[in-house]
């Protein structure tokens, strides 16, 4: 949060790392911050959900994300989107260290994006599911929320889809 006193009525935010700033005016209340954190918040993933990374962009994240949180020792050989993965979110092959996230995975959020990414670099330091496969994970501060955000798409998909409502 930053607040300017030359900033008179609008509130912008913006991504630097892994931060998120918004810039508001110094004269606004603690309850109107507050508000307005949640709605430039809210604003910043309706935006980035609608990026979609090409192959190469998609490299460049796990490079940076491995470097992150893994201390670069996760070193893909390729990472790319694929459209034949309809029942997993990713998958990687240690042995050729290659990772292939779902296409169904493009315009989601950005931190599920990177979770996904982050759960197959583990896998190759870590090849299965263990203790220490998920102590690695822990070092990525929105596991839980994304492995949430992932479940409730799922439940979604299980639900009966009601017929479209007609207008009258």
């Amino acid at each position: 949060m930053r607040r300017s006193a030359r900033r008179r009525r609008t509130v912008s935010a913006y991504r630097e790392g892994d931060r998120t700033v918004v810039l508001i005016p110094a004269r606004m209340s603690e309850a109107e911050e507050q508000r307005w954190v949640g709605v430039m918040l809210d604003k910043l993933a309706a935006q980035e959900s609608k990026r979609v990374l090409g192959d190469s962009e998609l490299s460049e994240r796990a490079q940076r994300l491995s470097e992150q949180f893994f201390e670069g020792r996760a070193r893909p050989s390729s990472v790319r989107w694929v459209t034949n993965q309809n029942t997993r979110w990713g998958s990687c092959t240690p042995s050729e260290g290659s990772i292939r996230l779902s296409h169904r995975l493009q315009g989601m959020p950005e931190y599920v994006v990177d979770y996904v990414l982050l759960h197959e670099l583990a896998h190759l330091l870590v090849p299965g599911h263990g203790p220490r496969f998920w102590r690695l994970l822990d070092a990525y501060p929105r596991t839980e929320r994304a492995r949430g955000y992932l479940e409730g798409v799922v439940a979604a998909d299980r639900l009966p889809h009601l017929p479209a409502a007609r207008e009258e």
